[in-house]
């Protein structure tokens, strides 16, 4: 089956140029002039003709960080593989990389067998695992090299969450020297997980127990040391580091002195700490705040961290925005109404992440191509997937957006397609949106229509990320 995507402007990460894009299957065959005899002849033998007039054509987007069908005790994630990679797919995302999770005590075979089982058949769109190591041990050393020949590259490290996920100096460095050997990359979650608890139960010792109070405890001076403390980690292990959420200006210091020195260290942050606060959201009355919580936690708006965020978009300190989607009902969050420490963490975005990306290029924050570059290209990069997808190219996978900058909505949980029941962006008016989605050169979105089915998504085997200095 061959499509042509006609008369719209392609976005890549060099620029923005009329182009019409030619399809055969589930591969881009050629970028073509329109009007040009070759493009007219093209449209002529198309089975199917998209007409992309007044839209941009750009890459299918890549989110790196997701949390589906993923439990958190006796509570579970909202969105299922299914809901969730739907969702994802509404609003321009094709592709997104979730989490298998070691805990203490688990082989991490056993624990990677059990989420592909999960995920089989019912993704939307395609898809990759990440692996956490939260037990480092010999055995899950030995298993890192085994993985990365499987097409899993990229190994999740905690420096939080004590008696659960976190990992020591030690095991830090086992890990780090081992993903220098196999060519692994090493993500972070870098925050002082065993100061935060102090100051937690401290916390609640004195009374404090509603939902701003995460956000309290949670400092960014301890986001900041932990994020350096990883940084010369990585160094001393001689593997690249990506650090997961990064929320304050406090960490992104610490990665932009190293990025100056040449080191290949990477940092993500996601729409919620361009756009949220600690105060408005997080500091609701009436344990409003509890659909805020996140970790790393919203910023407050007393200080820079938005305005700073937007500037490491722009200069790529911040080279990838993500959603780190972990969405949890409100009656779930309420476990915590005495007790901030026990509200589920996370906040629910996979479906808007490139909607709410693009209000930075509305309001002059970034530019059409580091929009892309940011959403689709370098995630591909980064995690061993490109120029299978993140590019409009020869021989990458169709996947494959019509953006109308001329459409005007607003986010509501009355219209998102989330299996959620809030949203964390409830009223925000946006100024552009998705027309048409392509996977695989099969359209799923169009007209305001889904028309893809459970299982139409793909397990991508990664290579290693071709992001390094």
């Amino acid at each position: 089956m061959t499509t042509i995507i006609a008369n719209g402007t392609v976005i890549s990460t060099t620029g923005a140029e009329p182009a019409d894009v030619l399809i055969d299957g589930e591969k881009i065959v050629a970028l073509i002039q329109p009007g040009s005899e070759l493009a007219l002849s093209a449209a002529a033998g198309a089975e199917t003709v998209i007409d992309a007039t007044g839209k941009y054509v750009l890459p299918g987007g890549v989110d790196c960080h997701t949390h589906l069908e993923m439990p958190v005790g006796d509570i579970w994630t909202a969105d299922t593989f299914e809901t969730g990679t739907r969702a994802a797919a509404w609003g321009g995302t094709t592709t997104v990389i979730d989490f298998a999770t070691q805990m203490a005590g688990e082989q991490v075979r056993a624990c990677l067998d059990a989420r592909f089982a999960e995920a089989e058949g019912n993704c939307a769109i395609d898809y990759g695992f990440h692996m956490v190591l939260g037990d480092v041990t010999g055995d899950s050393l030995k298993e890192m090299d085994a993985l990365v020949d499987e097409g899993i590259s990229s190994f999740k490290l905690f420096m939080a969450y004590p008696d659960r996920l976190l990992s020591d100096d030690r095991q830090l460095l086992l890990a780090m020297q081992q993903a220098a050997g196999n060519g692994a990359m090493i993500m972070m979650h870098a925050e002082n997980g065993i100061a935060i608890d102090l100051l937690a139960e401290q916390a609640i010792e004195r009374g404090e127990t509603d939902p701003i109070n995460h956000g309290y405890v949670r400092r960014p001076e301890l986001e900041a040391e932990a994020t350096h403390r990883a940084i010369q980690l990585a160094a001393v292990g001689a593997c690249p580091l990506y650090i997961v959420h990064l929320s304050s200006s406090h960490a992104l210091e610490q990665v932009a002195w190293a990025r100056a020195k040449g080191a290949n260290v990477f940092a993500e942050t996601c729409p919620q700490y361009l756009y949220l606060n600690l105060e408005d959201h997080l500091g609701l009355p009436d344990f409003g705040g509890a659909g805020y919580v996140c970790s790393t936690p919203l910023r407050t708006k007393h200080e820079h961290h938005h305005a700073d965020l937007w500037h490491g978009l722009r200069q790529n300190d911040l080279s990838v925005v993500s959603t780190d989607h972990c969405p949890f009902c409100l009656n779930d969050k309420a476990a915590g109404a005495d007790d901030f420490r026990a509200i589920p963490n996370g906040i629910g975005g996979i479906e808007h992440r490139m909607d709410l990306l693009y209000q930075g290029v509305v309001q002059g924050e970034i530019s059409l191509p580091r929009w892309v570059e940011l959403c689709a290209t370098t995630p591909a990069r980064m995690f061993g997937l490109y120029p299978q997808k993140g590019v409009l190219a020869p021989g990458s996978d169709a996947d494959v957006v019509v953006y109308d900058p001329a459409a005007t909505w607003t986010i509501s949980a009355d219209t998102h397609h989330m299996a959620l029941d809030y949203s964390a962006f409830e009223g925000f008016e946006m100024q552009g949106g998705v027309s048409t989605v392509l996977s695989r050169g099969r359209v799923i979105i169009d007209g305001g229509t889904y028309h893809g089915s459970p299982g139409d998504g793909r397990y991508l085997r990664r290579g290693l990320s071709s992001y390094l200095l």
